[in-house]
């Protein structure tokens, strides 16, 4: 068999592996709502926190992010605003741009957030070293 037909065992690993991808996914949104946050404003707090820009992400540089188009992130920043996890401020340097901050309650938020999932990427790193090691 060359390396551009796939095992029945290839299958099999690329098949487990897109089921570990949706359990870790389904842990994470069910983790946001019980933390009282939708998982989109769950994304969009970690954009935010792991951001390693020089001022706060812009909301353009959070669409990029996100991979969302630019007016579904001005949305669920308002939303986000709103539930006071964000706060946008314009820009000092470009006042037409907005940089958008994590409040308190976003802090608090995305530090619990991110233990829990960190605990569940240790988990999920050995499950998918596992099913890796199968396409080799």
């Amino acid at each position: 068999m060359d390396d551009r037909q796939l095992s029945d065992r290839d299958h099999q690993a690329l098949a487990s592996f897109r089921h570990a991808l949706r359990v870790f996914l389904r842990f994470s949104e069910e983790a946001a709502r019980e933390a009282d946050v939708t998982p989109a404003q769950h994304q969009l707090m970690l954009a935010i926190k792991g951001w390693s820009g020089p001022l706060p992400p812009t909301v353009a540089e959070l669409a990029h992010q996100l991979q969302l188009k630019h007016n579904s992130t001005v949305e669920l920043v308002q939303r986000a605003a709103a539930a006071e996890l964000v706060r946008s401020d314009p820009n000092p340097l470009d006042r037409r741009q907005h940089l958008t901050r994590l409040t308190e309650r976003g802090e608090a938020s995305i530090a619990s957030l991110s233990l829990l999932h960190r605990d569940e990427l240790r988990r999920f790193r050995t499950e998918m070293n596992d099913v890796l090691r199968e396409l080799n």
